[in-house]
């Protein structure tokens, strides 16, 4: 079974992502590691809202993300494994990396206009990275 990582923050942006990666019959079936991506507050936000409230804001935004995206890959009856983003992806990648074994990496995160999003990469960085120039 194949393990694919997804990174998703936008359901209907993901489906359409996903429409473009439709698996031919023959290919051996996946294992779907979803990784939901809430959106940041601002970190001035706890002068009015308590931890609690926004750790449910959190669980519930992604769990309506997994009820638009999920069902439609478990329709192909392919296994589906959720898990909400807390952290840097980087090493969150290698963690599911190292508890499901090697994985296809896949950002469908929506693109945002005024940032440009970190590339996710399972490889740790190399200690002795040359300097630029």
């Amino acid at each position: 079974m194949d393990n694919v990582i997804l990174y998703v923050d936008d359901a209907a942006h993901a489906r359409l992502r996903l429409a473009t990666l439709a698996t031919p019959a023959a290919q051996r079936p996946r294992h779907w590691i979803v990784v939901v991506c809430p959106p940041r507050m601002a970190r001035h936000v706890s002068k009015w809202v308590h931890h609690t409230a926004r750790q449910n804001w959190r669980d519930r935004w992604s769990q309506r993300l997994l009820h638009q995206l999920v069902p439609a890959l478990r329709a192909t009856g392919e296994r589906v494994t959720t898990v909400v983003a807390e952290g840097p992806l980087h090493a969150l990648s290698r963690e599911l990396i190292e508890h499901h074994g090697p994985a296809q990496v896949l950002d469908l995160r929506r693109p945002k206009f005024d940032a440009a999003l970190p590339v996710i990469d399972a490889t740790p960085p190399s200690a002795h990275t040359p300097a630029p120039g």
